[in-house]
C-alpha cells in the first residue's frame, strides 16, 4: 500500500475497499504501509481493487515474491525525497528566517523573502500534489491543511508586497508572513522525513526475518559432485550442503554430517542446537563449524521461516480493538479542524479591532497547521507492529493484534501437561543398575521392542553396542523375555519378577517404591537368577517449566493444570513446578467446560497447549498458546505460537502485551492531548487573557515533533526488558 501520508488517508482507503463488491473484510496498516483484504474471488480480483483504491488517489500493490522489493524500493525512494525536500527547504528557509528576524529594516526586504520563500513552497510540491489528489475526491488530509495554511499566508503576503497602498490607505500596517508559509514547509519536512526513518525502524524485525534466507545454495548431484544453484531452483527431495558458518537454505532432514545450529532467530533459544543424521534443520537458522548434507523436504512459501513472516506480517497489518475509537475520529480529523479553522477566521474578524484581518489570518493558517492527524494515526499500528516484531524475535507468534492487547488482561492460566509442562515424551529418570555389563543385553532386547517405554529405554542406552538377542517373545501386561548367549532375561513390571521369582529386595526394591510415589512407571531387568537393574520411566518435565509457572504467578495469574492423567501423576507433576490447582482426569471437551466456568467467574483465560488434542479448549480460551514448535496445525489453532515450546515465552509473551498496550495508551494519550490543547491555543484562546498568539512556525514545527515523538515512543518497545 503506498502513498499515504496519515490516518486520514488510511481510513480513505479503508473505506474504499470495504465498499467494493465481494470484499468481506478489509483492515489498513498506515505504519506497516499494507492493507489486508478478504474477497470473493468469484466476485471481485486483485486488479479490481487496485483499480478502485487507484480511482481514490493511491497506489495498490500484489503481494508477490518481487512485492517486497517494489516496496522497500518506493520507501527508498519516498525517504531520499523527503531528504532532499528537507535540505532544499532548510537552504532558503534559514537565511529566510535572519533576514525577516535580524534585518527587518533592509531596502527591498519583502522582495527578498518573496524570492527566498517561493523555493522552498517548490521544495513542498509533494504537499500540494497531495492535496489536489485528495480534493479531486472529495476529500482532506495532512497535505491538505498544510498546502491550505501556507497557500493563504504566501499568496497574501505576495498581495502586500505588490500592493501595500491597499492597506496604507486604510491606515494598517501591510504585513508580509513569507516566513511563516517557508517554515511549515521547512519544519514539517524534517519531520516527515524523520517519521519516514522511525516508521521504517518499527518494520525491521520483517526484514531481519526476510535477510535469513540465503539467495545461493550448494546443491550435491546424484554422482557426489556440487553446484552452486540458485535458491528458487531447489526442490523437495534434493540434497543440500551446508558449510560451516553459512545459513540453512531450506527446510529438511540431516542425512549425513554433525554440528551445531543457531537457531535463536527462530525460536528464541540462545544455545544452538546438536544436529546430526534424522534432526530437522529449518530455514534461516545458522549452521556451526560442521559440514552438514541435508534433504530439501520444504522449500519456498512452505518453509518454517516464511510461514513465521506471513503470520508476522498478517499480525502487524491488523487492527487492535483500540484502533476503532481512532479509525472513527481520524476519519472526520481534518474536516473538522478546517472548520475550526474557518470559525477562528470569522470570529477574529468580527471582534479583533484594528488588527482583526492579521490575526484572523494567522489564527486561520496556526489551527490548520497544529492540527496533527499522523499522530493519532501511527499511535496504534507502529506500537503493535514494534510489538510484534519483538515477540517474533523472542520466538513468539502473535497471530493478531487483538490477541496482543488481550495478553496484557489474562488473570487466569490454564495448562495441559503432556506437552507443555512436560517434553510429551517417555524417558528414562533414574537408574539402579547391580551389573553394568548387562547394558548391551538390555539395549539388544528393548531394541526388538515396540512398546513407547522400550524406546525409552534404547534413547537412554544409545552408547551401548548391539547384542544379538533370539527367542524374543511379549509376556501381555507383564513385559518381554529374551535369550542371549544361552541365558535366559525378563524386561517388565514388579508382576513379572515374582513369576519368575527373582529377588527384589533391598536398595532396588526401595529405590523403586520412592520412584513410584513420584507417579514414574518403574521397569525392572533380571535373569531368572538375580536382579540386574531398575529403572524409573516418567514424561520428563521442561527444563524451564518451574521457572515459567512462577513467573506467571509473579504476573498475578492464578495457573491451573489440567489434564486427562490421572490424579496422582497430576499432583506429582504439579507439585514439582509449584501449581496448586489441579483437574485430573478430564476429556479434551472438559477441558473447555472448565475454561468457560472460570470465564463466568470473571476471570480473563489464556489456555496454553499443544494446538491438537487442546483445540476445543483454546478455541474457547480468551487467549489461546500453542506450544507447536512451529508446526502448521498449532499456528492455525491459536492466537499464539511458542515456536520452541518453552514454556518461559508465555510469560516473556504477556510483559510484551504489557509493554505494548501502555504503549498505546501513552500514544494515543499525548496525540490526543496535543490535538486537544493545541487547536484552541492556535485558534486564540489565550489572547484576551494575555495576549498570546502562536507563531505558525512554531505551530508547524510542534506538529512535526508530534508525529516523531508518537513513532519514537513506539520503538522504545525494542529495548525494553
Amino acid at each position: 500500500m503506498l502513498n499515504m501520508a496519515c490516518a486520514a488517508c488510511s481510513a480513505a482507503v479503508e473505506k474504499t475497499l470495504q465498499q467494493q463488491r465481494g470484499v468481506v473484510a478489509a483492515t489498513v496498516n498506515l505504519a506497516a504501509a499494507q492493507a489486508h483484504v478478504q474477497y470473493d474471488k468469484r466476485v471481485t480480483s486483485y486488479r479490481k481493487l487496485a483499480k478502485a483504491v487507484k480511482a481514490a488517489g493511491f497506489v495498490l500493490v500484489e503481494p508477490t515474491e518481487s512485492s517486497a522489493d517494489v516496496v522497500a524500493g518506493y520507501r527508498r525512494e519516498r525517504l531520499h525525497r523527503k531528504q532532499v525536500s528537507m535540505l532544499g527547504a532548510l537552504l532558503f528557509f534559514l537565511p529566510l528566517m535572519v533576514l525577516s528576524m535580524w534585518m527587518p529594516n533592509i531596502a527591498h526586504l519583502h522582495y527578498i523573502l518573496w524570492a527566498l520563500a517561493t523555493p522552498v513552497l517548490v521544495f513542498g510540491y509533494d504537499f500540494y500534489v497531495g492535496a489536489w489528489q485528495q480534493a479531486r475526491h472529495g476529500r482532506a488530509n495532512m497535505d491538505t491543511l498544510v498546502a491550505v495554511s501556507t497557500s493563504v499566508a504566501y499568496l497574501f503576503s505576495v498581495f502586500n508586497t505588490l500592493f501595500p497602498e491597499f492597506w496604507l490607505e486604510r491606515g494598517l500596517e501591510p504585513h508580509v508572513y513569507f516566513e511563516a508559509s517557508a517554515g511549515i514547509i521547512a519544519f514539517v519536512s524534517i519531520g516527515k522525513m524523520l517519521e519516514e526513518r522511525a516508521k521504517d525502524s518499527t518494520t525491521t524485525a520483517i526484514g531481519a526475518l526476510m535477510g535469513l534466507q540465503p539467495q545461493q545454495v550448494t546443491r550435491v548431484l546424484p554422482d557426489g559432485s556440487i553446484e552452486d544453484v540458485d535458491i528458487a531452483t531447489v526442490a523437495v527431495g534434493d540434497t543440500v550442503m551446508a558449510h560451516p558458518g553459512e545459513r540453512i537454505a531450506v527446510d529438511g532432514v540431516v542425512v549425513d554430517g554433525t554440528s551445531y545450529v543457531d537457531e535463536s532467530m527462530l525460536t528464541g533459544e540462545p544455545m544452538p542446537v546438536r544436529k546430526g543424521a534424522g534432526e530437522p534443520v529449518f530455514c534461516g537458522t545458522l549452521n556451526g563449524k560442521g559440514v552438514l548434507y541435508y534433504t530439501a523436504e520444504k522449500t519456498g512459501d512452505a518453509t518454517l521461516l516464511s510461514r513465521i513472516i506471513r503470520v508476522v506480517q498478517d499480525a502487524q497489518g491488523s487492527k487492535a480493538p483500540v484502533q476503532r475509537l481512532v479509525d472513527k475520529v481520524a476519519a472526520i480529523f481534518v474536516p473538522v479542524v478546517m472548520s475550526i479553522a474557518v470559525v477562528a477566521f470569522v470570529v477574529w474578524m468580527l471582534v479583533g479591532g484594528d488588527e482583526a484581518f492579521s490575526h484572523a489570518l494567522l489564527a486561520f493558517v496556526t489551527v490548520l497547521v497544529i492540527a496533527c492527524p499522523c499522530a493519532l494515526g501511527l499511535a496504534t499500528p507502529t506500537a503493535i507492529t514494534v510489538g510484534i516484531g519483538k515477540a517474533a524475535s523472542q520466538g513468539i507468534l502473535i497471530k493478531n493484534a487483538d490477541a496482543l492487547e488481550s495478553a496484557c488482561r489474562v488473570t487466569a492460566v490454564v495448562l495441559d501437561k503432556t506437552g507443555t509442562l512436560t517434553e510429551g515424551h517417555p524417558a528414562v529418570v533414574h537408574s539402579l543398575w547391580s551389573d553394568d555389563s548387562a547394558r548391551a543385553v538390555l539395549y539388544g532386547i528393548e531394541s526388538r521392542s515396540e512398546h513407547p517405554l522400550a524406546q525409552a529405554v534404547t534413547a537412554h542406552l544409545t552408547d551401548c553396542d548391539v547384542v544379538e538377542v533370539s527367542d524374543f517373545t511379549t509376556l501381555p501386561g507383564k513385559g518381554v523375555q529374551a535369550v542371549s548367549a544361552g541365558v535366559q532375561y525378563y524386561v517388565g513390571n514388579k508382576r513379572l519378577m515374582d513369576e519368575v521369582g527373582v529377588n527384589c529386595a533391598g536398595e532396588m526394591l526401595a529405590a523403586a517404591e520412592a520412584w513410584e510415589q513420584e507417579a514414574n512407571t518403574v521397569i525392572w531387568f533380571a535373569t531368572s537368577e538375580a536382579l540386574l537393574a531398575v529403572m524409573a520411566i516418567a514424561d520428563p518435565l521442561k527444563a524451564t517449566s518451574q521457572q515459567a509457572v512462577a513467573s506467571m504467578q509473579a504476573l498475578g495469574m492464578k495457573v491451573y493444570m489440567l489434564t486427562g492423567d490421572n490424579l496422582s501423576t497430576a499432583q506429582a507433576v504439579a507439585q514439582r513446578v509449584g501449581i496448586s490447582l489441579v483437574v485430573a482426569e478430564v476429556l479434551p471437551e472438559e477441558k473447555a467446560a472448565f475454561i468457560s466456568r472460570l470465564q463466568r467467574e470473571g476471570e480473563v483465560v489464556a489456555m496454553i497447549g499443544d494446538g491438537i488434542n487442546d483445540s476445543a479448549a483454546l478455541a474457547q480460551a480468551d487467549v489461546s498458546i500453542a506450544m507447536g514448535q512451529g508446526s502448521d496445525i498449532a499456528m492455525d489453532v491459536a492466537a499464539m505460537t511458542i515456536i520452541s515450546s518453552d514454556l518461559l515465552r508465555v510469560p516473556q509473551a504477556v510483559v510484551v502485551s504489557q509493554q505494548t498496550v501502555k504503549t498505546i495508551r501513552q500514544n494515543l494519550f499525548w496525540a490526543f492531548i496535543y490535538n486537544i490543547i493545541g487547536i484552541p491555543v492556535a485558534a486564540g484562546v489565550l489572547y484576551p487573557l494575555n495576549g498570546f498568539l502562536l507563531n505558525p512556525m512554531i505551530a508547524s514545527a510542534a506538529m512535526a515533533l508530534s508525529s516523531v515523538s508518537v513513532v519514537s515512543n513506539s520503538l522504545r518497545l525494542k529495548w525494553k526488558k
